[in-house]
């Protein structure tokens, strides 16, 4: 069985040569935590979404003490989920531009191989969770999310293991991003994947991905 190699790609050092995917938030749209295609992502729904997260970290912890402990270490879990999903849907804009689509299946094989890997269903979300800070409920979402990046960078013809493949797949999602127009509030900061400190440490599929991997074992 192979392994199932990952590494975080997105830091400034990174890509630092490609595009900048940024925007400038406005009190044109009041309550939206972001605007992406004209679409909101208002802030009642990021706040549910990290409820969402927060309720699971409960679950998974003994007592207070170790509730607080993972709180701590996602301290920065508003921002990290407003990020997350405004880069899905920019993956998601860049992979229809590319002719890219995910089946049910596609989902249901990974998810399956990582079951295995991970030593159950159970130890899959909870490590999504720590890692990721993914709600159970949303796990298959990151997944179809993941393989999407995955077809994409394979589309483009993008070798994620050099520096020219990052380039080339980075460049088709600036290409998106600039479609989408995304409008981030002010006080989530500002949309800058070359300056963004917080993006790669929290989203699942931003990750170098090498061929082995492309199929879970």
């Amino acid at each position: 069985m192979h392994r199932r190699r990952t590494a975080l790609v997105l830091s400034a050092a990174i890509i630092a040569a490609a595009p900048v995917l940024t925007a400038c938030g406005s009190d044109a749209h009041p309550g939206a935590a972001a605007v992406v295609g004209g679409q909101r992502i208002t802030v009642g729904q990021l706040e549910s979404r990290v409820n969402e997260v927060r309720v699971a970290q409960r679950d998974a912890t003994k007592d207070d003490a170790q509730y607080e402990q993972a709180i701590a270490k996602t301290g920065s879990l508003t921002r990290d989920t407003l990020h997350s999903l405004v880069l899905d849907r920019v993956l998601a804009r860049a992979a229809e531009d590319a002719g890219v689509s995910v089946t049910r299946k596609d989902t249901q094989q990974m998810r399956a191989g990582l079951e295995r890997q991970a030593g159950g269903a159970k130890a899959l979300e909870t490590a999504w969770l720590q890692q990721y800070g993914v709600a159970p409920q949303r796990l298959d979402d990151s997944l179809r999310t993941e393989i999407e990046a995955q077809k994409l960078a394979a589309a483009l013809g993008a070798d994620m293991n050099t520096e020219a493949g990052k380039a080339t797949f980075w460049k088709a999602m600036s290409d998106a991003s600039k479609k989408l127009h995304v409008d981030l509030n002010p006080r989530y900061g500002t949309w800058d994947v070359e300056k963004s400190s917080r993006v790669d440490a929290k989203t699942p599929w931003l990750r170098e991905i090498t061929a082995a991997a492309q199929k879970p074992a």
